[in-house]
């Protein structure tokens, strides 16, 4: 049945219909993008998740398009439907996800691809649908061209304001209700373009009306379901949290004092944390004896600068964090930089907020240095995982003096004892001599690290005023590895094989 109308009113609604195509194809997308970014915060190993959440929705479409075969009368009804089913479902994706993980964790990964899979069925409905209500007055070939351009110029728009503009600014809760609101427009629309051939206007009018304001309360809402998941989640009262293009940020305090959480892993517990960074920074610092020039890798909290500035030698600190956001915070908030004793703020401190990796391939005037800390968080994905390859090191080789240390955090020697020993590998592979070493942190339990150098490690004498862990008399026992922990067979982690991430994966999955 065609528009009773002049040819220009079906142009119109032709052209209306294309711009929808461009609307549903950067909602569907959007969906996605967020099921994927939300898997990994949760799951880790971003590579695995957007893989099997990309694979799952586009055999959820391929399902969706099958099945509108059987859609025969009634299609602009059915698109209608269609709409507002995926914005409520696709729009409400990730406050659902994140309030299930917070109070039924078992069940997060079954309804996350329940989910994906639902909202790729009905996103596969859509288009197909709207081609045989164009049909009526396009050609086919000029059909196809125009549907298919709509589709991946939304796609590709949603594709990149998705990490740069929506998730920093808005957050994932509120950008999947905006999309879902978006959808609902196109219902609205859709509405008003086939008003004269819906039998009940009024029932589809008044659905639309009301999906329009559960969305809506939804985005007004956002930070408090937000917080209500979230405190639930940390327990701890949160007293700062955002997210931003690499991470979600989360600070808790509680009875334990101050807590960081990236991505929902714990960073740091102010009870203990002395621990972790006094363990990480002097063994490697005193034994070098007069530091001058040092890096710091990753560690955008400021808390390893802080240890570094004990030494009055050092003249300069580089500070290389990927995300700004984390050295904003840990300089700008008072609270936070009283942890780090305002060390970022030290005039000896240069900040770079860019990717390590990156940086050590610069051939700068910074090279080399006496010592260089790598405080990166642990393998749990790829895009950390080559942070801990042989590349890796062999770019941190060049950067280092001759006399000089640099030493790596590589986790638990307990827990994960095969892939502390694959770090401890994969350096000696670059021809670094190697010195592993230990140390009891609470939050984390026992936890390791690794000073790589040219030349032999040698325990000094001597430590800096002031600490509250390490001694000179203890220093020796970290360095001893019992029967549990002591060194096992391991292969080199490599760009290509990244084997790390997968052994982590499975020996802290045991736990």
């Amino acid at each position: 049945m065609k528009e009773t109308g002049a040819p220009t009113g079906a142009r119109a609604i032709d052209v209306a219909l294309l711009a929808s195509v461009f609307v549903v194809a950067a909602c569907g997308l959007l969906y996605e993008l967020a099921a994927g970014a939300l898997a990994s915060y949760v799951l880790g190993d971003s590579v695995l998740q957007f893989s099997t959440i990309i694979g799952t929705y586009l055999f959820a479409m391929g399902v969706g398009s099958w099945l509108s075969r059987y859609f025969e009368r009634q299609l602009p009804a059915h698109f209608l439907r269609i709409e507002l089913l995926v914005a409520l479902i696709g729009g409400a994706l990730p406050a659902t996800l994140f309030l299930a993980n917070a109070y039924t964790p078992g069940a997060f990964r079954f309804l996350l691809y329940g989910m994906v899979l639902l909202v790729g069925t009905l996103v596969g409905l859509e288009i197909p649908l709207v081609m045989r209500i164009l049909k009526r007055n396009v050609a086919l070939k000029d059909l196809v061209s125009q549907v298919l351009t709509f589709d991946y110029l939304g796609a590709l728009a949603v594709s990149l304001a998705f990490p740069l503009l929506l998730v920093p600014h808005l957050g994932l809760i509120r950008t999947g209700l905006l999309f879902g609101l978006m959808n609902a427009a196109v219902a609205l629309w859709a509405v008003w373009l086939f008003r004269h051939e819906l039998r009940r206007l009024r029932s589809h009018l008044v659905a639309c009306v009301m999906v329009v304001i559960i969305l809506l309360a939804g985005f007004a809402g956002a930070e408090h379901i937000t917080s209500f998941a979230e405190d639930k989640f940390y327990q701890d009262r949160i007293v700062f949290t955002t997210a931003t293009p690499y991470q979600r940020i989360v600070v808790t305090q509680g009875r334990y004092g101050h807590r960081l959480y990236l991505n929902g892993n714990l960073q740091f517990s102010e009870s203990d944390e002395y621990r972790y960074h006094e363990a990480l920074v002097h063994p490697a610092m005193s034994a070098h004896g007069g530091p001058r020039r040092v890096a710091v890798l990753g560690g955008g909290d400021g808390m390893a600068v802080r240890e570094i500035l004990k030494y009055p030698s050092v003249e300069s600190v580089t500070l290389v964090e990927l995300d700004p956001a984390m050295t904003r915070i840990f300089t700008d908030n008072p609270t936070l930089a009283h942890l780090n004793g305002n060390a970022l703020r030290s005039p000896k401190v240069k900040i770079i907020n860019t990717d390590a990796f990156g940086w050590l391939q610069q051939e700068g005037e910074e090279a080399p240095f006496d010592v260089i800390v790598v405080d990166f968080p642990d393998p749990t994905n790829f895009s950390i995982g080559k942070l801990y390859t042989n590349s890796f090191y062999a770019l941190l080789d060049k950067r280092l003096a001759a006399s000089g240390y640099a030493v790596v955090q590589t986790t638990s020697p307990l827990v994960a004892r095969q892939s502390f020993w694959t770090v401890v590998q994969t350096i000696e592979s670059v021809g670094l001599h190697t010195a592993p070493y230990h140390a009891h942190v609470p939050s984390f339990g026992e936890w390791g690290y690794v000073i790589a150098s040219r030349r032999p490690w040698r325990l000094p004498e001597t430590l800096p005023a002031g600490l509250r862990f390490l001694s000179p008399p203890s220093l020796p026992l970290m360095f001893d590895f019992p029967l549990d922990m002591a060194r096992v067979p391991a292969e080199v982690n490599r760009l290509s094989n990244q084997a790390l991430v997968h052994t982590y994966e499975r020996e802290w999955g045991k736990h």
